[in-house]
């Protein structure tokens, strides 16, 4: 993204000002953050997206002091008798990006951060009164108003206990320190830990950008887990010539040293720094459990496929995590095998997630679609990671 639109999305920072004073460390308001925002979707489209199977949707209701949960498909009669009751109610729509592309493009703003940052990009639409309680969150998010107004009230308390008996992780006291209305491309940066509560003045639309922080714990049990499919650990515990056991309920010393050296050697192989990259490249492009990828209809032939991939270019498909790390690539959970002299264009792909063809016109530094890059961008069309662009005369983000 252009220079200016950062500065202006950031408040008139830099995004290395940014990312040294607020990322991680405290909140930043910036009004006029997206001035004359456009939002993906419209709320209409939002609450028919919130109705389909395949979309992940929350409907929050209060009523009084009780708190309500139910999960998706939530279907418009649902929402209509809520709207007759005048009951404060949030519908939640998670990873909107995975069934927009204008979505993706927001998402496209913050590319000051790694993609292999972001969780994913969350819409609620929100009665008048509606919220889903004072929380915390356990990563950094960016709170974009879109339609309507919403009061956010946050803390940086450390009390954090959770209030028992709910549905939602709701705080048991909240004591806001600072308050303030958001109005349609306003936005508020909040890092993890930081209590907050929104409240809808009127009917509204919230759009949050969320980037996940990794807990160790998950890397190191993929890692772990990877491993012990892979390892191949030779050999098999001997002892002839051992003395008579003294103590039968005590594992000998020799023993103790036999097994824990196979264990340390196992451990070694699996702390290869080598071995360590490939299971995080995995790790991070890993799709959520819902994401499921559609194959195309009828299969291309690799003939057709290039010739095709040169003249219209290639895009990754909505739900499509592809990283490279270290000197690898890796999508949707698995290693892209990829030739030395087409890094470039994958680096391109990974950070655009486009690569144009001919009929786009000849761009500076327009790539060249060789046959080796032909063959991997055919593949990854085979599994559905990848689709061709729409044909000239057609819009790119139908």
């Amino acid at each position: 993204m252009a220079h200016n639109a950062t500065s202006t999305l950031l408040g008139g920072l830099t995004a290395r000002e940014f990312l040294r004073d607020y990322w991680q460390q405290k909140p930043l308001l910036v009004r006029g953050a997206i001035p004359d925002f456009e939002e993906p979707i419209t709320a209409r489209e939002v609450r028919e997206l919130a109705a389909r199977e395949e979309a992940l949707s929350r409907l929050v209701v209060r009523y009084g002091r009780q708190w309500t949960l139910e999960h998706g498909p939530i279907r418009a009669r649902r929402l209509a008798g809520l709207m007759r009751g005048n009951v404060p109610w949030t519908v939640l729509v998670q990873d909107v990006q995975h069934h927009s592309y204008e979505a993706h493009d927001l998402l496209a703003r913050f590319n000051f951060l790694s993609s292999a940052r972001i969780d994913d990009l969350m819409v609620s639409i929100a009665s008048k009164g509606g919220g889903v309680g004072p929380h915390v969150d356990s990563y950094d998010v960016f709170l974009l108003q879109g339609t309507g107004r919403r009061r956010w009230r946050i803390s940086r308390q450390e009390d954090l206990a959770l209030a028992p008996g709910l549905p939602l992780k709701i705080l048991k006291r909240f004591r806001a320190e600072e308050e303030y209305v958001l109005e349609k491309g306003d936005m508020l940066y909040l890092p993890p830990q930081v209590a907050h509560h929104g409240i809808a003045i009127d009917e509204c639309v919230t759009w949050s950008i969320g980037f996940r922080a990794p807990r160790f714990q998950e890397v190191v049990e993929f890692h772990l887990d990877a491993r012990r499919d892979a390892l191949s650990i030779d050999g098999q515990y001997r002892d002839p010539g051992i003395l008579p056991s003294v103590h039968p309920g005590t594992v000998s010393p020799a023993m103790q040293a036999s097994l824990v050296k196979a264990m340390s050697d196992a451990s070694s192989a699996a702390r290869s720094r080598h071995l360590m990259l490939h299971d995080l490249g995995c790790f991070l492009t890993t799709p959520k459990p819902h994401v499921v990828f559609d194959t195309p209809e009828s299969a291309m032939t690799a003939f057709a496929f290039a010739r095709a991939a040169k003249t219209r270019g290639v895009r990754l498909t909505l739900a499509t995590r592809l990283l490279r790390c270290g000197k690898g690539f890796f999508v949707n959970g698995g290693p892209l095998p990829v030739r030395a002299a087409d890094a470039d264009a994958l680096q391109r792909l990974a950070d655009t997630r486009v690569l144009p063809g001919a009929q786009r016109g000849r761009a500076p530094g327009r790539i060249a679609f060789g046959p080796s890059l032909c063959r991997t961008l055919h593949e990854m069309h085979a599994t559905g990671a990848l689709e061709l662009l729409p044909p000239a005369g057609e819009a790119l983000d139908e």
